[in-house]
């Protein structure tokens, strides 16, 4: 059987007089034990004691003492929810075992009714909202439990109570209807409803003891305004030992907090990981329904979330544009570099007013709105935003203030991480540079000492033997001719890289036929191929029904040149290599340079395009050049807005090296 009434509610409804007040546990602990003490110290009066537990873990700790009450009355009853040993039983008083539903589970009752005085605690347990993150002591968080009720020495109030906690005791121990309407009469209670009742006639039949008429007789063992003085202070102290921990706990959280996000900036640079933390820990701690931390400056349009903390039930914001600019309320936090708070948005004028915010508060479902800037030195880093979608229950100034202290250590944290970033991408580009020059000592050893070697040679031969024969002479120019071209072209490319690496190069963009830039440079590569080796079988297909593709024609028959040449270079006579292009969706043509040559090995795929990358390395280089082409292929492919990549199955398969151009 479950009784779904609350007895407070019942008392109320009854006696509608009456006003509930706000006790704390340890005020109710103190008021029991007195109520209890005032019938072990009594005399021949046998009163009726009343006790409700919310669980029988509660009754256990005071048994001994209601063991000592029976002792002294034989109208004493105990309810409680069971949870091991409790019973219905009456073996030392009656104790009474309700459901764990009934919400007696929730209330705290305590009824004294003797011939001359009357007592009575009828209260209902307040729950408040669990912090999951409530590190406090258990035992003062026990002490702190609120409860709304009535206390009183009225014996009409009195009396009533202890009516409705009779009838509650018949639903569960019906059997006792004879005992509790001798109680009844002894107290002058009324009588119970007909249905709860067991043969009234012969009830009536039973002695009677006699009962004060006067239900306004006084307390004369008791002082009423002593008393209510006395739980008033004890009210009191207790409020002020709550509020102050209170104080402590949010001074507590705030540290703990902010601690949490120093170690994750001692754990990691990454600001993508302190911003988790902060969210995360910050959405939990103010029981928002939504927690945004995004980064931004002050000048963004918008942003895109990327972080968030969400309630169940509320609509998530992931991964959508978050408008900046077109919000006020992020131009007036930027402008003012402090808070801005909204507890109602529904009444704010500017949002009202403005229908974009309007539109955007009823679509995210803001009720309440607090928005902190991140900052560093008087910098934007970013913006930490919290939201209520339920109700308007305010935050209060130490929570938005934890919510800015947060915001002052995210700003030292990404700045931090920032400062960290800038630092590691100095170091690269110092190793790159550092790179260079070690490349740029083994180009100028082996690319430039070798043939300058060579033309010295030929040159002083020619001048120390004027009757050399002509043949041989003509050996002589020519190998000096050849190595003095090969500086050149060394020259000419570290010029070529420099100039497209500063940015100076003057981009003659026009519309251009593929077709006639492939012949440009197959016509270049089979030149040169004639008077230095033999060159593989050049396979060209590249339809003349390919659209036009804009590009600055000059580079293009340089980038197809250098691409062929590379893969002529590494390819044997008995290779072919192949040149094809076809459309890559709407907007570009993507250009195709096979070969059948000796391949890249997979690790080298992302360092091809590297300067001076050989794949026999910066000081073996059998196959000659100066590992500067496909870095300048690179950077020209880059000046028209287009993409280059090489793939290999690997070594001695083959390669092939793509780029794409874009489409008039």
């Amino acid at each position: 059987m479950i009784v779904p009434i609350s007895l407070l509610a019942e008392l109320l409804q009854a006696l509608p007089h009456l006003r509930a007040q706000i006790y704390f546990k340890s005020s109710m602990t103190a008021l029991s034990h007195a109520m209890e003490d005032l019938v072990l110290a009594g005399s021949d009066d046998e009163p009726l004691v009343i006790a409700s537990f919310q669980q029988e873990r509660f009754y256990r700790h005071e048994a001994h003492r209601y063991r000592r009450i029976a002792d002294r009355s034989s109208q004493v009853y105990v309810l409680s929810s069971p949870e091991t040993e409790f019973k219905n039983s009456s073996e030392h008083h009656e104790t009474v075992a309700f459901a764990p539903e009934d919400t007696l589970s929730k209330e705290w009752h305590l009824v004294v009714l003797g011939q001359y005085y009357s007592t009575c605690l009828i209260c209902q347990e307040k729950f408040m909202p669990i912090d999951n993150h409530d590190d406090r002591d258990p035992l003062l968080i026990d002490q702190a439990r609120r409860f709304e009720g009535i206390w009183t020495f009225d014996r009409e109030v009195s009396c009533k109570a202890a009516e409705l906690l009779l009838d509650k005791i018949l639903k569960y121990r019906p059997e006792l209807t004879e005992k509790i309407d001798r109680a009844r009469t002894t107290y002058n209670l009324a009588k119970a409803p007909k249905k709860t009742r067991k043969s009234a006639a012969s009830k009536a039949a039973k002695p009677k003891k006699s009962a004060p008429k006067d239900s306004k007789i006084p307390n004369p063992k008791l002082s009423d305004a002593f008393a209510e003085r006395l739980v008033t202070y004890l009210q009191s102290g207790q409020h002020k030992l709550l509020k102050a921990y209170s104080a402590i706990a949010a001074q507590e959280r705030k540290e703990r907090l902010i601690n949490l996000i120093t170690t994750a900036m001692r754990q990691s640079l990454n600001p993508q990981e302190i911003v988790e933390v902060a969210v995360q820990e910050l959405g939990t701690a103010l029981s928002a329904s939504r927690c945004l931390i995004y980064r931004c400056k002050a000048v963004d349009i918008a942003v895109k979330i990327d972080r968030e903390f969400l309630r169940p039930g509320t609509t998530s914001m992931l991964d959508q544009t978050w408008q900046l600019q077109k919000n006020p309320i992020f131009r007036d936090a930027v402008t003012r570099q402090e808070r801005v708070y909204i507890q109602d948005t529904a009444q704010h004028p500017l949002i009202v007013n403005t229908k974009s915010l309007e539109k955007t508060v009823k679509n995210w479902q803001i009720i309440s709105w607090l928005m902190v800037p991140v900052l560093y030195q008087g910098r934007v880093l970013g913006m930490v935003e919290m939201h209520q979608c339920r109700s308007t229950s305010p935050w209060e100034q130490d929570e938005i203030a934890l919510v800015e202290a947060i915001a002052t250590q995210l700003g030292a944290a990404l700045i931090q991480a920032e400062t960290y970033a800038h630092l590691e991408e100095l170091n690269q580009q110092l190793e790159a540079l550092d790179r260079t020059r070690s490349n740029l000592i083994a180009i100028t050893g082996h690319e430039l000492r070798t043939p300058l070697s060579t033309i010295q040679v030929c040159l002083e031969s020619l001048n120390s033997e004027p009757d050399m024969p002509q043949k041989l002479r003509k050996i002589m120019l020519e190998t000096a001719l050849g190595d003095a071209d090969r500086m050149r072209k060394l020259v000419q490319d570290f010029l070529t890289l420099s100039h497209l690496e500063s940015g100076r190069v003057k981009w003659n963009v026009e519309s251009l036929t593929l077709q006639e830039c492939v012949d440009l440079a197959l016509s270049s590569v089979r030149s040169r191929g004639g008077l230095d080796r033999k060159l593989p079988q050049i396979i060209a297909e590249v339809s003349e029904e390919l659209p036009l593709v804009q590009a600055d024609g000059e580079w293009l028959v340089e980038v197809l040149s250098k691409l062929l040449d590379n893969a002529c270079k590494f390819t044997t006579p008995q290779g072919s290599v192949t040149i094809r292009a076809q459309c890559s969706g709407s907007q570009m043509v993507e250009v195709l340079v096979a070969d059948t040559g000796r391949g890249i090995e997979a690790s080298s795929l992302k360092i091809v395009f590297d300067r001076f990358y050989q794949e026999e390395g910066a000081l073996r280089r059998s196959a000659g050049g100066t590992g500067l082409g496909l870095a300048i292929c690179k950077q020209i492919v880059a000046g028209w807005g287009g993409k280059i990549w090489a793939d290999s199955p690997g070594k001695d398969r083959g390669s092939e090296f793509h780029f794409t151009i874009p489409i008039v």
